[in-house]
């Protein structure tokens, strides 16, 4: 689960990161008052920045500055409702204005490969990590946490080093990293991501002039596995952006990951949607989407499954591949035949159902003249033969 940078940013600040303060505006209005609260407060500028779970804002001029809270004003008004990236900005994050004189980049995330959080640095931020990464790899500094210590004090120091940070700077380098893990650690974070993490000039109480490092972004991705565990961080969840069919597919307790291909799958079980898939790639087809309506469906959320599918408008044909454990095929049978009945275009479909109550399936569907298949190589064969069929 994606999140906004103004939430991502409170989770920062809970692990005690260094974040600059900010508000979140929905009016121009509202970007105008809180504008003026800054710039009374002593900042020379303020910064207004779409807020919308996509990069490239500052490109697609989603992020300027403003000298004056009527500017500021302005400034929002031509920000709020534009379209970045097919993303309609809804609301904005209005602040102090950073004198930045270095940007870094650090990151965060979980290495699958090595099973521990990695940190990632590299002197090269304030721009996209992927296109560094494309352009210089030898830019971007690793290190992996200890699965039981964690991110230790003398390894975030030589990341530091890595990019060129040298005392006073590297001491609070060390806690901004260390600071990262424990955000990645109390929420069950996939990505903690601060780019830039800026050199900024301020000045002390004194008036003296002093550099101090600040997480002036932030980019946080949840697992949505872990969120029973962390009461509040649903709430966080932005609807306005989510696609309304990943929405359905939460509703209904389902699976569903968006593909190109043409050939829709619904399948019970994860490691049997994967063997599905790769089935249909086999036979020379490319699967629409992976889709585990899970163990114990039943019939509505068998049709509600089938809905998902159908909006897809490149499904040219389904393949339905259930393994009857836990999930009864005749219930499955039954929302096979609802979805039929209320589907809004006729897509030819293949279902091949074995296990618990498999012979009720099969009488079901034979009567209402479904396509069926008594293997999975038989049902993956038909199912691209259709979606072929259907193209020509």
């Amino acid at each position: 689960m994606k999140i906004q940078e103004a939430d991502a940013k409170s989770l920062l600040l809970a692990q005690g990161l260094p974040v600059p303060a900010w508000k979140v505006a929905r009016t121009p209005a509202e970007v105008e008052a809180a504008a003026r609260s800054f710039l009374e407060a002593g900042a020379g500028r303020v910064v207004v920045k779409a807020q919308v779970l996509v990069g490239g804002r500052g490109k697609a001029g989603g992020v300027k500055l403003a000298s004056s809270a009527q500017e500021a004003a302005e400034v929002g008004s031509k920000i709020l409702g534009m379209d970045i990236k097919g993303i309609t900005v809804r609301k904005v994050l209005v602040g102090a204005a950073a004198d930045i004189v270095k940007e870094y980049y650090l990151g965060a995330i979980i290495d699958r490969a090595s099973r521990r959080i990695v940190l990632m640095a590299s002197a090269e931020g304030g721009v996209e990590i992927e296109e560094v990464a494309r352009q210089n790899p030898g830019a971007i500094h690793r290190v992996s946490a200890d699965p039981e210590l964690g991110l230790l004090a003398f390894q975030a120091r030589g990341l530091g080093l890595s990019i060129g940070l040298r005392d006073p700077l590297l001491s609070p380098f060390v806690a901004i990293a260390q600071g990262l893990y424990a955000t990645m650690k109390a929420n069950d974070a996939d990505l903690v991501e601060v780019n830039p993490l800026a050199i900024v000039a301020e000045k002390a109480s004194d008036g003296a002039a002093i550099q101090r490092l600040v997480c002036l972004d932030a980019k946080v991705t949840l697992d949505d596995s872990g969120l029973a565990r962390h009461a509040g961080l649903e709430t966080l969840r932005d609807l306005d952006e989510e696609d309304p069919t990943d929405a359905q597919a939460r509703r209904l307790g389902i699976n569903f990951i968006h593909l190109d291909g043409t050939i829709g799958c619904m399948v019970n079980g994860a490691g049997l949607a994967m063997t599905t898939m790769d089935l249909v790639k086999h036979f020379g087809g490319e699967p629409a989407n992976f889709l585990d309506v899970g163990g114990g469906a039943r019939h509505e959320t068998v049709a509600g499954a089938m809905e998902l599918i159908l909006a897809d408008p490149k499904v040219k044909a389904i393949l339905v591949n259930i393994f009857g454990g836990i999930t009864r095929g005749d219930e499955v049978a039954a929302g096979l035949i609802e979805a039929r009945a209320q589907q809004a275009r006729e897509v030819p479909m293949v279902v091949r159902i074995v296990g618990t109550n498999a012979a009720e399936a099969a009488r079901l569907l034979t009567e209402a003249r479904f396509e069926t298949a008594s293997s999975l190589d038989e049902a993956a064969e038909k199912a691209v033969a259709m979606a072929q069929g259907a193209t020509q």
